[in-house]
């Protein structure tokens, strides 16, 4: 094995690869051979760090130096500085949000972003290539497949996952080993493993990521499932939209194949199991367990009411267990350290940790993994920094489109499953997406309801009709055309969409207005009453007017479309709101700040 006095990581995620990092490698590549130093210094693509905001991301062991925004023209500067001089460059260095300070000096869990996370479902995640088995392999990885499978009853697999605590990571949060047990008693000639890579909510980005950094964790963790329920065939469920975790996770299912650890006869147990990936068209009714197991036989992707459930007749029939792809992840660290172990970290109810994909209006967007029970406050301010440019928080969205918006004043909240449920939002998958004082919360309410419209499969009347009859009231809202009663409309239509609707996804449509009516009910009474938006975000509400900064310089009047402004030359101008299309191009213009909307 060859042996290097340094390393230097590279981001490969999806949203620094987007930025460039590929380039950043080769180039790393091409000058460590110039200056002599590509025998001392490997570079490896690793999978997302999480700080995603300060990508590209190159950190260099063993020193744990976290260059951010890295450019191909900086490459020249870390090679012959840093890794040959051994001085850092320190105008790269990682700088953090909230105090200003560098990173230069410390080690990288004692930045803001990362101090208060506990990565175990992303643990590897960063720190090895994916595309390497040996690496993982060094990382204890497979040694909890082959402990259960040879000083494991497949009893004993499921008890400890019980004992665990460990909840499905999906949404709903059902308890994993309840599930495992469910399967595992069904009576069939085959059962099968299934894992939900589909992740279809806006801002969520916490599977992907799992299998562009670590795809051996999942296949460890289906084949220890595949052994527990006694199957010998998995599905990974996996969106096309997904070509850098389809291609590590079809690299991984190949190496593991060549050492014994897929196929038959593991660990010469007797025990065969096989991985097969099945791709997704973006459905996101596809993320339902049913429509998913539909998808994968090549039938049209809509639910089917239960029960049946899958753990009696799933895929093609058979007794068919399914997670996700973080509910796995977390599965080989349980069975390795001990059921004690994991079930020491959370709450009563919730344990172990959830990965949030934070973003919006935040310093420090990316992924994050907290022990369940840390409060939205800590997640918000003390990992992601806050919101950017002084803005005010105003609320934060949980759960995806089947979540809801929560205010200021639940900001102490302690984020587990029943916490959030409680405080009229839900766990969900794990998007987290902020919103500050510029955010019109009935149009945050419209976005997601235009997103479930267009994603519903259209099978059930509840679904199909009546969140477009809510997404017509709420597009009149803030077009500046609603109505006295539309409120009241709105809830009665979401009442009757949770009480009907066919699946999960259905039934959780209406969340995001419910929360929104619950917590910001002024807000879409402006828009009634005033024809007012308080966020001055509603386009057709906004009035726009020159204030006496107006220098008269002409700026505004040449790049209005509408010929809506008119002035002298070195007067104050003045918008004509009859014919002012409220683009917003003139106070974009502007360089006075004499332009304001209200």
């Amino acid at each position: 094995m060859d042996i290097y006095r340094a390393h230097v990581l590279v981001c490969g995620g999806t949203g620094c690869s987007s930025s460039g990092s590929a380039t950043l490698i080769e180039r790393f590549n091409e000058k460590l051979a110039e200056n002599g130093l590509d025998k001392e210094v490997k570079v490896i693509r690793t999978g997302c760090f999480g700080l995603c905001e300060a990508g590209p991301v190159v950190i260099v062991y063993p020193d744990g130096t976290f260059y951010s925004r890295v450019k191909p023209e900086n490459v020249d500067e870390i090679v012959t500085e840093h890794l040959l001089k051994g001085r850092k460059v320190e105008h790269l260095v990682y700088t953090d949000h909230a105090t200003h300070e560098q990173n230069a000096s410390k080690a990288l869990e004692d930045i803001n972003f990362y101090k208060h996370q506990h990565r175990i479902a992303l643990r590897n995640c960063g720190v090895i290539d994916p595309e390497n088995i040996d690496e993982y392999l060094a990382m204890d990885g497979y040694r909890a497949l082959e402990k259960a499978l040879t000083s494991m009853t497949r009893e004993q697999v499921i008890d400890e996952i019980l004992k665990s605590g460990l909840r499905g990571r999906g949404g709903g949060g059902f308890p994993t080993g309840l599930k495992w047990k469910f399967t595992y008693n069904s009576q069939a000639d085959q059962k099968y493993v299934a894992c939900n890579a589909d992740e279809g909510d806006p801002g969520a980005f916490m599977d992907r990521s799992i299998l562009e950094g670590d795809p051996h964790s999942v296949i460890e963790a289906m084949a220890i499932a595949g052994y527990a329920i006694g199957a010998s065939e998995g599905y990974i469920y996996v969106r096309a939209e997904y070509p850098i975790a389809v291609k590590r996770l079809t690299v991984a299912i190949d190496q593991a194949r060549e050492y014994g650890l897929l196929g038959e006869n593991i660990f010469g147990t007797g025990f065969n199991f096989n991985l097969f990936i099945r791709l997704g068209a973006g459905a996101f009714v596809c993320g339902e367990e049913t429509a998913l197991m539909h998808s994968i036989e090549g039938k049209r992707g809509e639910p089917t009411t239960r029960p049946p459930f899958p753990a009696v007749k799933g895929l093609f029939g058979k007794p068919t267990m399914l997670n996700n792809v973080e509910t796995y992840a977390n599965v080989a660290q349980i069975i390795l350290h001990g059921a004690e172990w994991y079930a020491s970290m959370g709450t009563e109810k919730s344990k172990g940790t959830k990965v949030f994909a934070l973003g919006g209006k935040i310093n420090n967007t990316g992924l994050v993994e907290v022990p369940m029970g840390t409060t939205l406050r800590t997640i918000i301010y003390d990992v992601g920094g806050g919101c950017p440019n002084g803005k005010k928080f105003k609320a934060v969205q949980t759960g995806g489109p089947s979540g809801g918006c929560l205010p200021e004043s639940l900001l102490d909240t302690p984020v587990d499953y029943d916490n959030l449920i409680q405080a009229g939002s839900m766990m969900g998958s794990g998007g987290m997406i902020v919103m500050d004082e510029d955010n019109c919360m009935v149009d945050i309410a419209r976005f997601y309801l235009d997103f479930i419209v267009d994603e519903s499969c259209g099978k059930c009347t509840p679904c199909r009709v009546g969140t477009k009859r809510m997404l017509e009231i709420l597009n009149r809202i803030v077009e500046g055309k609603g109505e006295e009663g539309d409120i009241e409309k709105l809830e009665e239509l979401a009442k009757t969409i949770k009480a009907t609707a066919l699946c999960g996804l259905g039934q959780t449509a209406p969340n995001p207005v419910l929360s929104t009516l619950r917590f910001f009910r002024d807000e879409y009474e402006a828009h009634i009453r005033e024809k007012r938006c308080p966020a001055h975000h509603c386009q057709a509400l906004l009035n726009y007017s020159i204030t006496d900064k107006c220098r008269g310089c002409t700026a505004c009047a040449r790049v209005c479309p509408a010929g809506a402004i008119t002035g002298e030359v070195r007067q104050q101008h003045h918008i004509d709101t009859t014919k002012c299309l409220k683009c917003g191009a003139c106070m974009e213009k502007c360089r006075f700040g004499a332009i304001i909307k209200a």
